[in-house]
């Protein structure tokens, strides 16, 4: 079974002069580490946003774990997935107890399990020193393991990521890698997107190259790599059917 089925995903932005999303089709199994890569304005930010419900599309079918992401699954699609967008969607002014409870209680979780929780998280993320500071006060890294960390405690199947190690020190980025490969072999299926090809190749199990809002290529990144005699990497894969030429 698939975790998540995107079927001729279409989108056009009011008052763009050309669509975003233009036929998408694509698809990831379930239990798997699944990368979606593309160039600056590929279209994956928007691709995510639909995934997760904050964006109507146009056209085209998206199925979230055999269920079509429409209005009357929604309930059922949100305990379903984790939500890690590439900006911190966290409060600045509160500590990340006070963030994390907030969240927690979005999912129904109160009381003293929660708290537990919180902790035990904390502390897996390198965080439980800094637990009752005010996340302003946090550095980026800080900020992101915060960030992943308000998606996962309702333990959803399906995690979704938006550039999750973006602008983090090595350190924070290896703890975040380590955390979803983790997670991954606990069950649950896991998108994210990244810039970062190299730690895209040793972490996923299969990677989806699109480019203006189409499906350019997908499969597993050795293959890939097989496929074309001149390419060493998966960033050589990237730029063989990208190019070269800067994107702003």
């Amino acid at each position: 079974m698939a975790s998540i089925a995107v079927k001729e995903l279409r989108k056009t932005y009011k008052g763009a002069a050309e669509a975003t999303l233009k036929g998408l089709t694509f698809a990831f199994p379930e239990g798997k580490i699944g990368g979606l890569l593309g160039p600056n304005g590929a279209g994956k930010t928007t691709t995510i946003s639909i995934l997760c419900g904050l964006v109507q599309a146009d056209g085209g079918d998206v199925m979230i774990h055999s269920l079509p992401q429409n209005a009357a699954h929604r309930e059922q699609i949100k305990k379903i997935i984790g939500i890690v967008p590439q900006q911190i969607a966290l409060y600045p002014q509160l500590s990340a107890v006070e963030n994390l409870t907030y969240f927690g209680n979005l999912y129904g979780l109160k009381g003293k399990a929660l708290y537990e929780k919180i902790m035990h998280y904390l502390e897996v993320f390198g965080l439980e020193k800094s637990a009752h500071k005010e996340i302003h006060k946090y550095s980026g890294g800080m900020k992101r393991r915060a960030n992943i960390i308000a998606a996962i405690l309702h333990e959803p199947d399906l995690l979704i990521l938006d550039e999750p190690t973006a602008g983090v020190d090595v350190q924070s980025r290896s703890m975040i890698l380590q955390f979803l490969r983790s997670y991954n072999e606990q069950g649950a299926s896991i998108l994210y997107t990244s810039h970062l090809l190299e730690e895209a190749q040793s972490l996923c199990d299969e990677v989806a190259i699109m480019d203006e809002g189409r499906m350019i290529l997908q499969g597993q990144p050795e293959s890939l790599i097989d496929e074309l005699p001149e390419c060493r990497n998966l960033e050589d894969v990237f730029l063989h059917y990208t190019g070269h030429a800067l994107r702003d």
